[in-house]
């Protein structure tokens, strides 16, 4: 599903995009940095380079031998939907098992940018036998032709793979993965549950223990790193950090709700950042913020006092239930 957020028109010209970052302390655009953040261990089968999967890079991650690889090595065969509780309507193979597509990749026109050591962890649904079962409509079936030849299902237009840390039918495990897999809906968007379609990009909603806290378009909460910094604005959360804390991608100002933006033209304090590793993040309050992986549905805040540096975040930026706040 294609996102609602617009990064470019938060400012109205290069001296406005200036003025704000330098509000939080990105002077000329470039923030300062610092290391990883202890206790952040990349997500097992994920494939990343610094947070971002893409294309063939050494020292990713790869799955164990013997989990899932005769499953994944087998072809499509009829595609069927199963129901998840916590994402609604999930396409599966004839095994049950759940398809993903990768958010590096595009569907107009078709092309696959998961290759490599990539395509180890994510194995390529092959489109020789593929076809509709019920719920599916076949006009949604396509096929692109991968850089090896192969000719890969395409589901409304996106590439879709398996993840080979799911070893039997129903296992949604790579859901959120470095916050670029997602599992398919049988209409090639991402599958979302229905409670959470509607909601912005950002909003905030009531929690019985930690009170009203922002969550980002999925439900999921939203969290800042106590390491990361607001003036100047940078963040220590890099590398395998962001497989476990993955980044909350710009939200236009106008796609939020319940969020002190901090004044109004212009938003300052409510900008893009832009990391040191190309990655563009959302920031409230001129904190960058991001979600966790260990929240695997919308209302868990698994991530909440982490390491005694990871709090889930008030709509005005501050961190909720964080020592001394």
């Amino acid at each position: 599903m294609k996102t609602s957020w617009r990064s470019a028109s938060l400012v109205a010209s290069a001296a406005a995009v200036l003025a704000l970052t330098t509000a939080c302390g990105q002077e000329g655009g470039t923030p300062s940095t610092g290391s990883q953040n202890v206790g952040a261990t990349a997500a097992a089968g994920d494939y990343t380079v610094g947070g971002i999967g893409t294309g063939t890079a050494s020292g990713t991650s790869t799955p164990e031998a013997g989990q899932g690889a005769a499953a994944q090595a087998s072809t499509a065969g009829e595609l069927n939907v199963s129901t998840n509780a916590e994402l609604g309507n999930v396409l599966t193979d004839s095994a049950g098992l759940t398809l993903y597509r990768f958010d590096e990749d595009t569907a107009e026109p078709p092309k696959s940018n998961c290759s490599g050591d990539c395509a180890t962890a994510w194995p390529p649904v092959p489109a020789d036998d593929a076809e509709a079962g019920a719920g599916v409509d076949a006009s949604q079936l396509g096929e692109v032709t991968r850089a090896d030849g192969t000719k890969q299902l395409t589901i409304g237009g996106w590439p879709a793979y398996r993840f080979a840390k799911d070893t039997k039918a129903g296992d949604v495990a790579g859901q959120g993965v470095g916050g670029k897999w997602y599992a398919l809906a049988p209409d090639g968007k991402k599958a979302k549950n229905a409670a959470a379609a509607d909601l912005p990009g950002l909003s905030t909603r009531k929690d019985p223990k930690l009170g009203e806290i922002v969550i980002d378009k999925d439900g999921h909460t939203v969290y800042r790193f106590m390491k990361d910094t607001q003036w100047p604005m940078s963040t220590k959360c890099t590398g395998d950090c962001l497989d476990k804390w993955p980044v909350v991608a710009p939200v236009d100002a106008n796609d939020t709700k319940g969020i002190d933006l901090q004044g109004s033209t212009p938003n300052r304090g409510y900008v893009v950042f832009d990391r040191p590793d190309g990655i563009k993040q959302q920031s409230i309050d001129c904190v960058p913020i991001y979600t966790f992986a260990g929240d695997k549905k919308p209302g868990d805040t698994n991530g909440q006092g982490v390491g005694g540096t990871w709090y889930a975040v008030a709509p005005d930026g501050k961190p909720v239930g964080a020592p001394g706040q």
